[in-house]
């Protein structure tokens, strides 16, 4: 919903004549005027583009262009026939997410380029900058000579000022499942930081990192990389020139084509978007990526509610149950459902996941030829969908389908209508979208332009039958949630049950805090906390999370998506007093502020509930321990909050004892400051309800 707006066209000039040997130069500048964006031509009629912040150089005269296949590459011979420069301000409303309001306010800038060469091709580019960063993308304008585009490669450069630090993962063009590295940019080596036994479908082909990343100056500045708007185009990776500190755009491509893009004339590209602040929190609290997408095309979201859930999910990771029901171990029976949805009913969980309901897990993942494998409406014979469905009615609690393609591409798309259409007639609003395996076809990538195509598509048919989407094996988040606010949440990151099965060790103590500040930024991430048996040795005597409980706690703030999970077993809930945070917490919030933050040491969010607003808190630490001083001016003037401190006791530590908590009830206002003490991987966590 849109609130208030003004679009306001400053200028409008057009250039007839521009001889090769003119140097013409055209700026734009932020609302605050901190970002400064500089367009020229060389004299070579080469688009390129300069960024300041606060007149220092943040981003040094960096190319634009394109690679196509059997033509003239579109690099240079350009002249400017037309500039419009705009300014927009808009404050629009979230149906759901980290805020209700968002305010939308840039000034625009848009060069018209038409090649001098006998082609005369025509190419805009367009620069939207914004007080937290800006957004530019390229424009194919319909025109005679060009009515077919067959991209090879981007040509979008990014020349850093210096040897920036750098939190990055490998430009894998199938997962994003790896862990973060923190080095000079000089230092990337993507190719030897790939290897892993766990990725399989790993592919890196270029020394080239994953968006977003995020660096740091020396000066203390704030930079992240990425990308808003992926709409039928290739995932950008950014592949690293550590000499000369560069990226350059390194489009996704496909064993199948000679190609990366195929689009006809006109349309545009996704949006190269840069964060810019002086603190890491603010990177946290900047909308620039959700603001740089269409409004919403849906007229009704109403039938989406933000919810907890708990779910057949963990065990299988554990080993206590399977997916299959060959195995004799199965964990989707009607009676475990049943079993989860009593618990859900009594501690303010408002769904249910069930994984392993459907037919063919048995040969889902290892099978060459896996088309045809899953049954998207067939349950095992153990199953009774309606019965737990109605069940689950009965107690006020939803179930959330399961879909796991095994990356069977075309037999989920001949499937998905029957089973949307299942999943509405049963009232079933939410389902969790599996592509675990090699893309089927052979040849394709998950983050290429076929599978963008293939997720996007899949989200704008679930609308039709009010199905909401969280996707696994995703492509990137890129801010389509504004347009389509049924794609609630995905992973698209090394997630929870890499605690569990993984052979080195698990997500370290940090991996979360500099998620917070990279992943986190392109959008909601579905990582399933609230794992209470940190050790696991019934079940996994190797293998553990590497967090204290009071950190999985926190994680239910620090970590944002309208749907989280409480992903431990129901029997290691049971009786423990830290659960009622998890029944306190919030998943839908009228506000968010990060009250402090170092990527990759610590961070601290407080977000405000819609409707009730009350406040919670989380704050998390890496291997190192630290005292924070809360400082509670956030809050409403002259009111009074019980708050509940959930915190690591004197002895917690991630490994040594990581289930030592401690939990205190104290009065607070706004006038009010608390000292924490975060123990080593350890975190706390407030619920703060209003008296």
């Amino acid at each position: 919903m849109r609130i208030f707006k003004i679009s306001i066209v400053v200028i409008s000039t057009i250039l007839f004549s521009c001889s090769k040997e003119t140097k013409i130069e055209t700026k734009i500048i932020s609302p605050n005027s901190a970002i400064e964006v500089i367009f020229n031509l060389t004299k070579d009629g080469q688009p390129n583009y300069t960024i300041s912040y606060k007149k220092g150089e943040v981003i040094k005269t960096s190319t634009l262009g394109f690679d196509l296949r059997e033509a003239a590459s579109l690099k240079d011979n350009f002249k400017i026939i037309n500039v419009i420069s705009s300014s927009f301000n808009e404050t629009w409303k979230m149906p759901w997410g980290e805020q209700l309001e968002v305010v939308n306010n840039y000034n625009e800038l848009k060069i018209e380029l038409q090649e001098t060469s006998e082609l005369k091709r025509k190419l805009n580019i367009t620069f939207r900058v914004y007080d937290d960063g800006l957004g530019f993308r390229y424009e194919f304008p319909e025109q005679k000579n060009l009515s077919e585009v067959f991209i090879t490669e981007e040509n979008t450069e990014f020349k850093l000022t210096a040897d920036h630090k750098v939190w990055w993962i490998p430009g894998d063009w199938d997962i994003y499942e790896h862990l973060y590295n923190t080095t000079q940019f000089s230092e990337i080596d993507a190719i030897e930081k790939a290897a892993h036994v766990n990725l399989a479908q790993t592919s890196i082909p270029e020394n080239a990192v994953n968006t977003p990343v995020t660096m740091k100056t020396k000066s203390g500045l704030h930079l992240s990389f990425h990308e808003a708007s992926l709409i039928d185009y290739s995932g950008m990776t950014l592949q690293v020139d550590t000499l000369n500190f560069v990226m350059k755009s390194n489009l996704v491509g496909s064993d199948n084509l000679d190609y990366k893009v195929k689009r006809t004339v006109p349309f545009h590209t996704p949006w190269r978007t840069i964060q810019i602040a002086e603190k890491a929190s603010d990177l946290i609290e900047s909308n620039l990526i959700v603001n740089l997408n269409e409004p919403s095309k849906l007229d009704d979201i109403s039938w989406f509610k933000p919810t907890k859930y708990t779910g057949i999910w963990w065990e299988m990771h554990l080993g206590k149950s399977s997916w299959d029901l060959a195995s004799g171990k199965h964990g989707a029976t009607t009676e475990n459902a049943k079993a989860f949805i009593d618990f859900s009913a009594k501690n303010n969980i408002g769904a249910v996941l069930v994984e392993g309901w459907n037919t063919g897990w048995e040969h889902w993942i290892g099978f060459e030829d896996r088309e045809g494998v899953f049954d998207f409406v067939t349950p095992y014979s153990d199953y009774d969908l309606k019965e737990v469905v109605r069940y689950g009615k009965e107690k006020g609690v939803e179930i959330i389908m399961h879909h796991e393609t095994s990356a069977a591409t075309e037999t989920y798309e001949k499937q998905q209508d029957t089973a949307y259409a299942l999943m509405q007639s049963l009232g079933i609003h939410s389902v969790k979208t599996g592509y675990v395996g090699k893309i089927l076809p052979k040849g394709e990538y998950h983050h290429g332009q076929y599978m963008v195509n293939q997720y996007n598509n899949a989200v704008i048919k679930a609308a039709k039958y009010q199905v909401a989407i969280n996707a696994h094996e995703p492509i990137k988040a890129t801010g389509l949630r504004r347009t389509y606010p049924n794609t609630i949440s995905r992973e698209g990151l090394r997630g929870q049950e890499f605690n569990a099965w993984a052979q080195d060790g698990g997500n370290p103590p940090e991996h979360l805090s500099i998620v917070a500040f990279t992943r986190m930024l392109a959008g909601p991430i579905d990582f399933t906390p609230g794992i209470f048996d940190i050790k696991f040795d019934k079940y996994k005597t190797a293998n553990q999370v590497n967090t204290t409980i009071a950190q999985q706690l926190a994680l239910y703030v620090v970590i944002y998506s309208p749907v989280q999970m409480a992903a431990d077993l129901i029997e290691n809930y049971e009786g423990n007093p830290a659960l009622q945070f998890i029944r306190d917490v919030g998943v839908d919030w009228q506000q968010t502020k990060v009250l402090n933050g170092e990527i990759g040491d610590f961070v601290t969010i407080a977000r405000q509930e819609r409707n009730s607003n009350n406040w919670f808190v989380g704050g998390i630490t890496d291997e190192n321990s630290r005292t924070l001083v809360i400082d509670f001016s956030f809050l409403e003037k002259g009111v009074t909050y019980e708050a509940t401190i959930y915190e690591d006791g004197k002895d917690a530590h991630w490994d040594k004892n990581p289930t030592s908590l401690t939990i205190r009830t104290i009065e607070i206002s706004n006038t009010s400051k608390e000292i924490v003490k975060l123990a080593e991987g350890g975190g706390f966590a407030i619920s703060l309800l209003k008296k």
